[in-house]
């Protein structure tokens, strides 16, 4: 394509196209129409200038042009407590529910690594001098030991902060790093279910395994539940790169990357419930059961908001996706 040619013949209509916009709202009927057949034309034009002649300049000016005309025809909205409350109710619930057949595969395997982590190291006492001289393993272990203070070493209201803090950018990283292939995200699983399976090996050796479940279990049940959620998701992120599915590639990642962030939203005031949780629940003096009562009420809650809200609102067509109007313009292609 002649570039030149192409700018002289479409400049006046990129011309028109500015000037009814520098307008407004004062446009008549008839230009109001004129505006929107040239806002799709300047759509197929850069369309085809990034395509055929990508010139830094003149591609700058359209798509600056595009995006102005585009908020002009849509309109704009402003969030509202109505969105924030079907975020909430249907489209949160509905993207967790809608990967499920990625997430629950990925939280069985990785319990299951664990567990045999834990009983690897457990029943080997080479592992565990491999891991920390006898002194130090004894002061992990022990009542009191490092394994018990930790989640009464700091004020309920830091330590919870900075629990979620910590599990909400690990949720985030699981997210985002999924669309390299994959491999982060495998990466922050072995290493979260390897400090899990050290934790269950050498309390166990201890005999004092219930004592390890009594602290984790309230907390860890939704916590956990959270990090597989992103886990999954992240890996469904990546997987789409490797294989989009009868969509473009572009168009797939879009669709699954909108549904991510809205996923780490959502993940992350889970993940708050749960940092609540393991800062003023499972230090309290409460006993064992009662602890692990919370626990589990918790992490049922979660997974029937996931698939009695999620369910419904999925079977209904929500994605977890932006509405259609809130998207980026797919640009028309030349046919």
């Amino acid at each position: 394509m002649d570039l030149d040619v192409f700018v002289t013949a479409h400049r006046a209509e990129w011309d028109r196209l500015e000037n009814l916009l520098r307008r407004g709202r004062h446009l008549t009927g008839a230009e109001a129409d004129e505006l929107v057949a040239l806002y799709q034309r300047t759509a197929t034009h850069l369309s085809l200038i990034q395509s055929s002649a990508p010139d830094p300049l003149l591609t700058a000016r359209l798509t600056q042009l595009v995006a102005r005309a585009r908020a002009t025809v849509t309109g704009t909205r402003r969030a509202s407590w109505r969105d924030a409350v079907h975020f909430l109710t249907a489209g949160f619930p509905a993207a967790v529910y809608r990967s499920r057949h990625w997430w629950i595969p990925t939280a069985v395997l990785s319990t299951l690594l664990a567990a045999i982590i834990g009983w690897w190291i457990g029943t080997h006492p080479e592992v565990q001098s491999a891991l920390a001289a006898p002194d130090e393993l004894r002061e992990l272990t022990r009542p009191g030991g490092q394994y018990e203070t930790y989640y009464s070493s700091h004020p309920a209201a830091s330590f919870a902060a900075q629990v979620w803090t910590n599990n909400a950018q690990a949720a985030a990283m699981c997210l985002v790093l999924g669309a390299f292939l994959c491999v982060p995200v495998i990466w922050i699983l072995l290493l979260n279910m390897l400090n899990l399976g050290m934790g269950l090996g050498l309390m166990s050796s201890a005999g004092r395994l219930d004592t390890f479940l009594g602290l984790v279990l309230p907390h860890g049940l939704l916590e956990l539940t959270a990090v597989f959620v992103a886990a999954g998701t992240g890996l469904r992120l990546g997987w789409t790169l490797i294989d989009p599915g009868p969509q473009t590639r572009r168009t797939a990642m879009a669709q699954q990357g909108r549904a991510a962030i809205g996923m780490a939203i959502g993940l992350a005031l889970v993940l708050l419930v749960s940092g609540v949780i393991e800062g003023f629940v499972t230090p309290s003096g409460l006993p064992t059961w009662a602890r692990i009562t919370i626990g589990v009420a918790a992490e049922l809650a979660f997974l029937a908001y996931v698939y009695v809200l999620g369910g419904r609102a999925a079977r209904a067509g929500d994605t977890g996706d932006v509405d259609a109007s809130e998207r980026s313009a797919e640009l028309p292609t030349a046919a």
